[in-house]
């Protein structure tokens, strides 16, 4: 995982994060976590691997029944297997670009503008990170923050991939911009995918589950761009949904650059 240097003013938070390729790559990645929960009834080899893990991130491992794991989770699938991470830092713009900086890569941001959904935004953060994005960037307020669910959901790659939280989402738009970085908006309006060079230093804006992208974030994008559908499907189905937009995407940019 990339190390960066936090503001001290940058948020963080503590989350429970479960299952075991999500607490893998927790433990793996670096991040700090205080406790590892681990089920009376799993299997031991499974236990002595992720005691090693632990002990190597300097983590507390404690055994408990799996109903008591149930209700630290809110879900039976957590599989044997939670993290307390003792925080989830979030990045800050300057951290993303340091990270393309890092790669002499030029940018590639996801924004997500308004996503409410920790299943939507961790396969957003999971896609992004898989399509070799530097970062994902949320609003403090109108969305969802990193969560165990979001982490579940992501696959473990919000712990390896930068995640800035904004407080301002229209700033941070004109803040990449201003960095020579060409902001696309994800939008029914938009020019179709396959008329779009998606190459260069780019961002990706992606709207809320409901009402897309909001009115001022259209206005602040450069362009706007928009997923071709097969003709003649029924009016029931207008559009995809978000995290597979995010994902068809964000491999277009994958494309784009290799390419290249």
């Amino acid at each position: 995982m990339e190390k960066f240097t936090r503001d001290p003013a940058t948020e963080r938070t503590d989350t429970l994060v479960w299952g075991k390729n999500p607490v893998t790559e927790l433990l793996k990645s670096g991040g700090a976590v205080d406790t590892v929960y681990l089920t009376d009834t799993i299997p031991q080899p499974v236990a002595g691997y992720y005691t090693a893990l632990a002990k190597e991130c300097g983590a507390v491992v404690k055994r408990v029944p799996a109903n008591k794991l149930q209700k630290m989770c809110g879900t039976a699938e957590h599989q044997g297997v939670a993290a307390r991470a003792a925080e989830v830092e979030y990045a800050s713009l300057d951290d993303l670009f340091a990270a393309a900086e890092a790669k002499n890569e030029p940018p590639f941001f996801v924004l997500c503008d308004g996503i409410e959904d920790p299943h939507n935004l961790g396969a957003i953060v999971r896609s992004a990170y898989l399509c070799g994005a530097h970062g994902v960037i949320i609003p403090k307020r109108g969305g969802v923050g990193v969560t165990g669910t979001v982490m579940k959901s992501s696959a473990g790659a919000a712990a390896r991939l930068p995640i800035a939280r904004v407080p301002n989402l229209a700033q941070a738009i004109r803040t990449i911009k201003e960095r020579n970085v060409f902001v696309y908006c994800a939008d029914l309006g938009g020019a179709p995918l396959s008329k779009t060079d998606l190459s260069g230093a780019v961002a990706l804006v992606l709207g809320s589950e409901g009402a897309g992208p909001g009115a001022l974030t259209r206005k602040l994008c450069d362009a706007a761009v928009t997923l071709e559908m097969a003709p003649g499907q029924s009016t029931g189905v207008d559009s995809y949904n978000v995290s597979v937009a995010a994902g068809i995407l964000c491999y277009d940019v994958l494309r784009c650059r290799t390419r290249k």
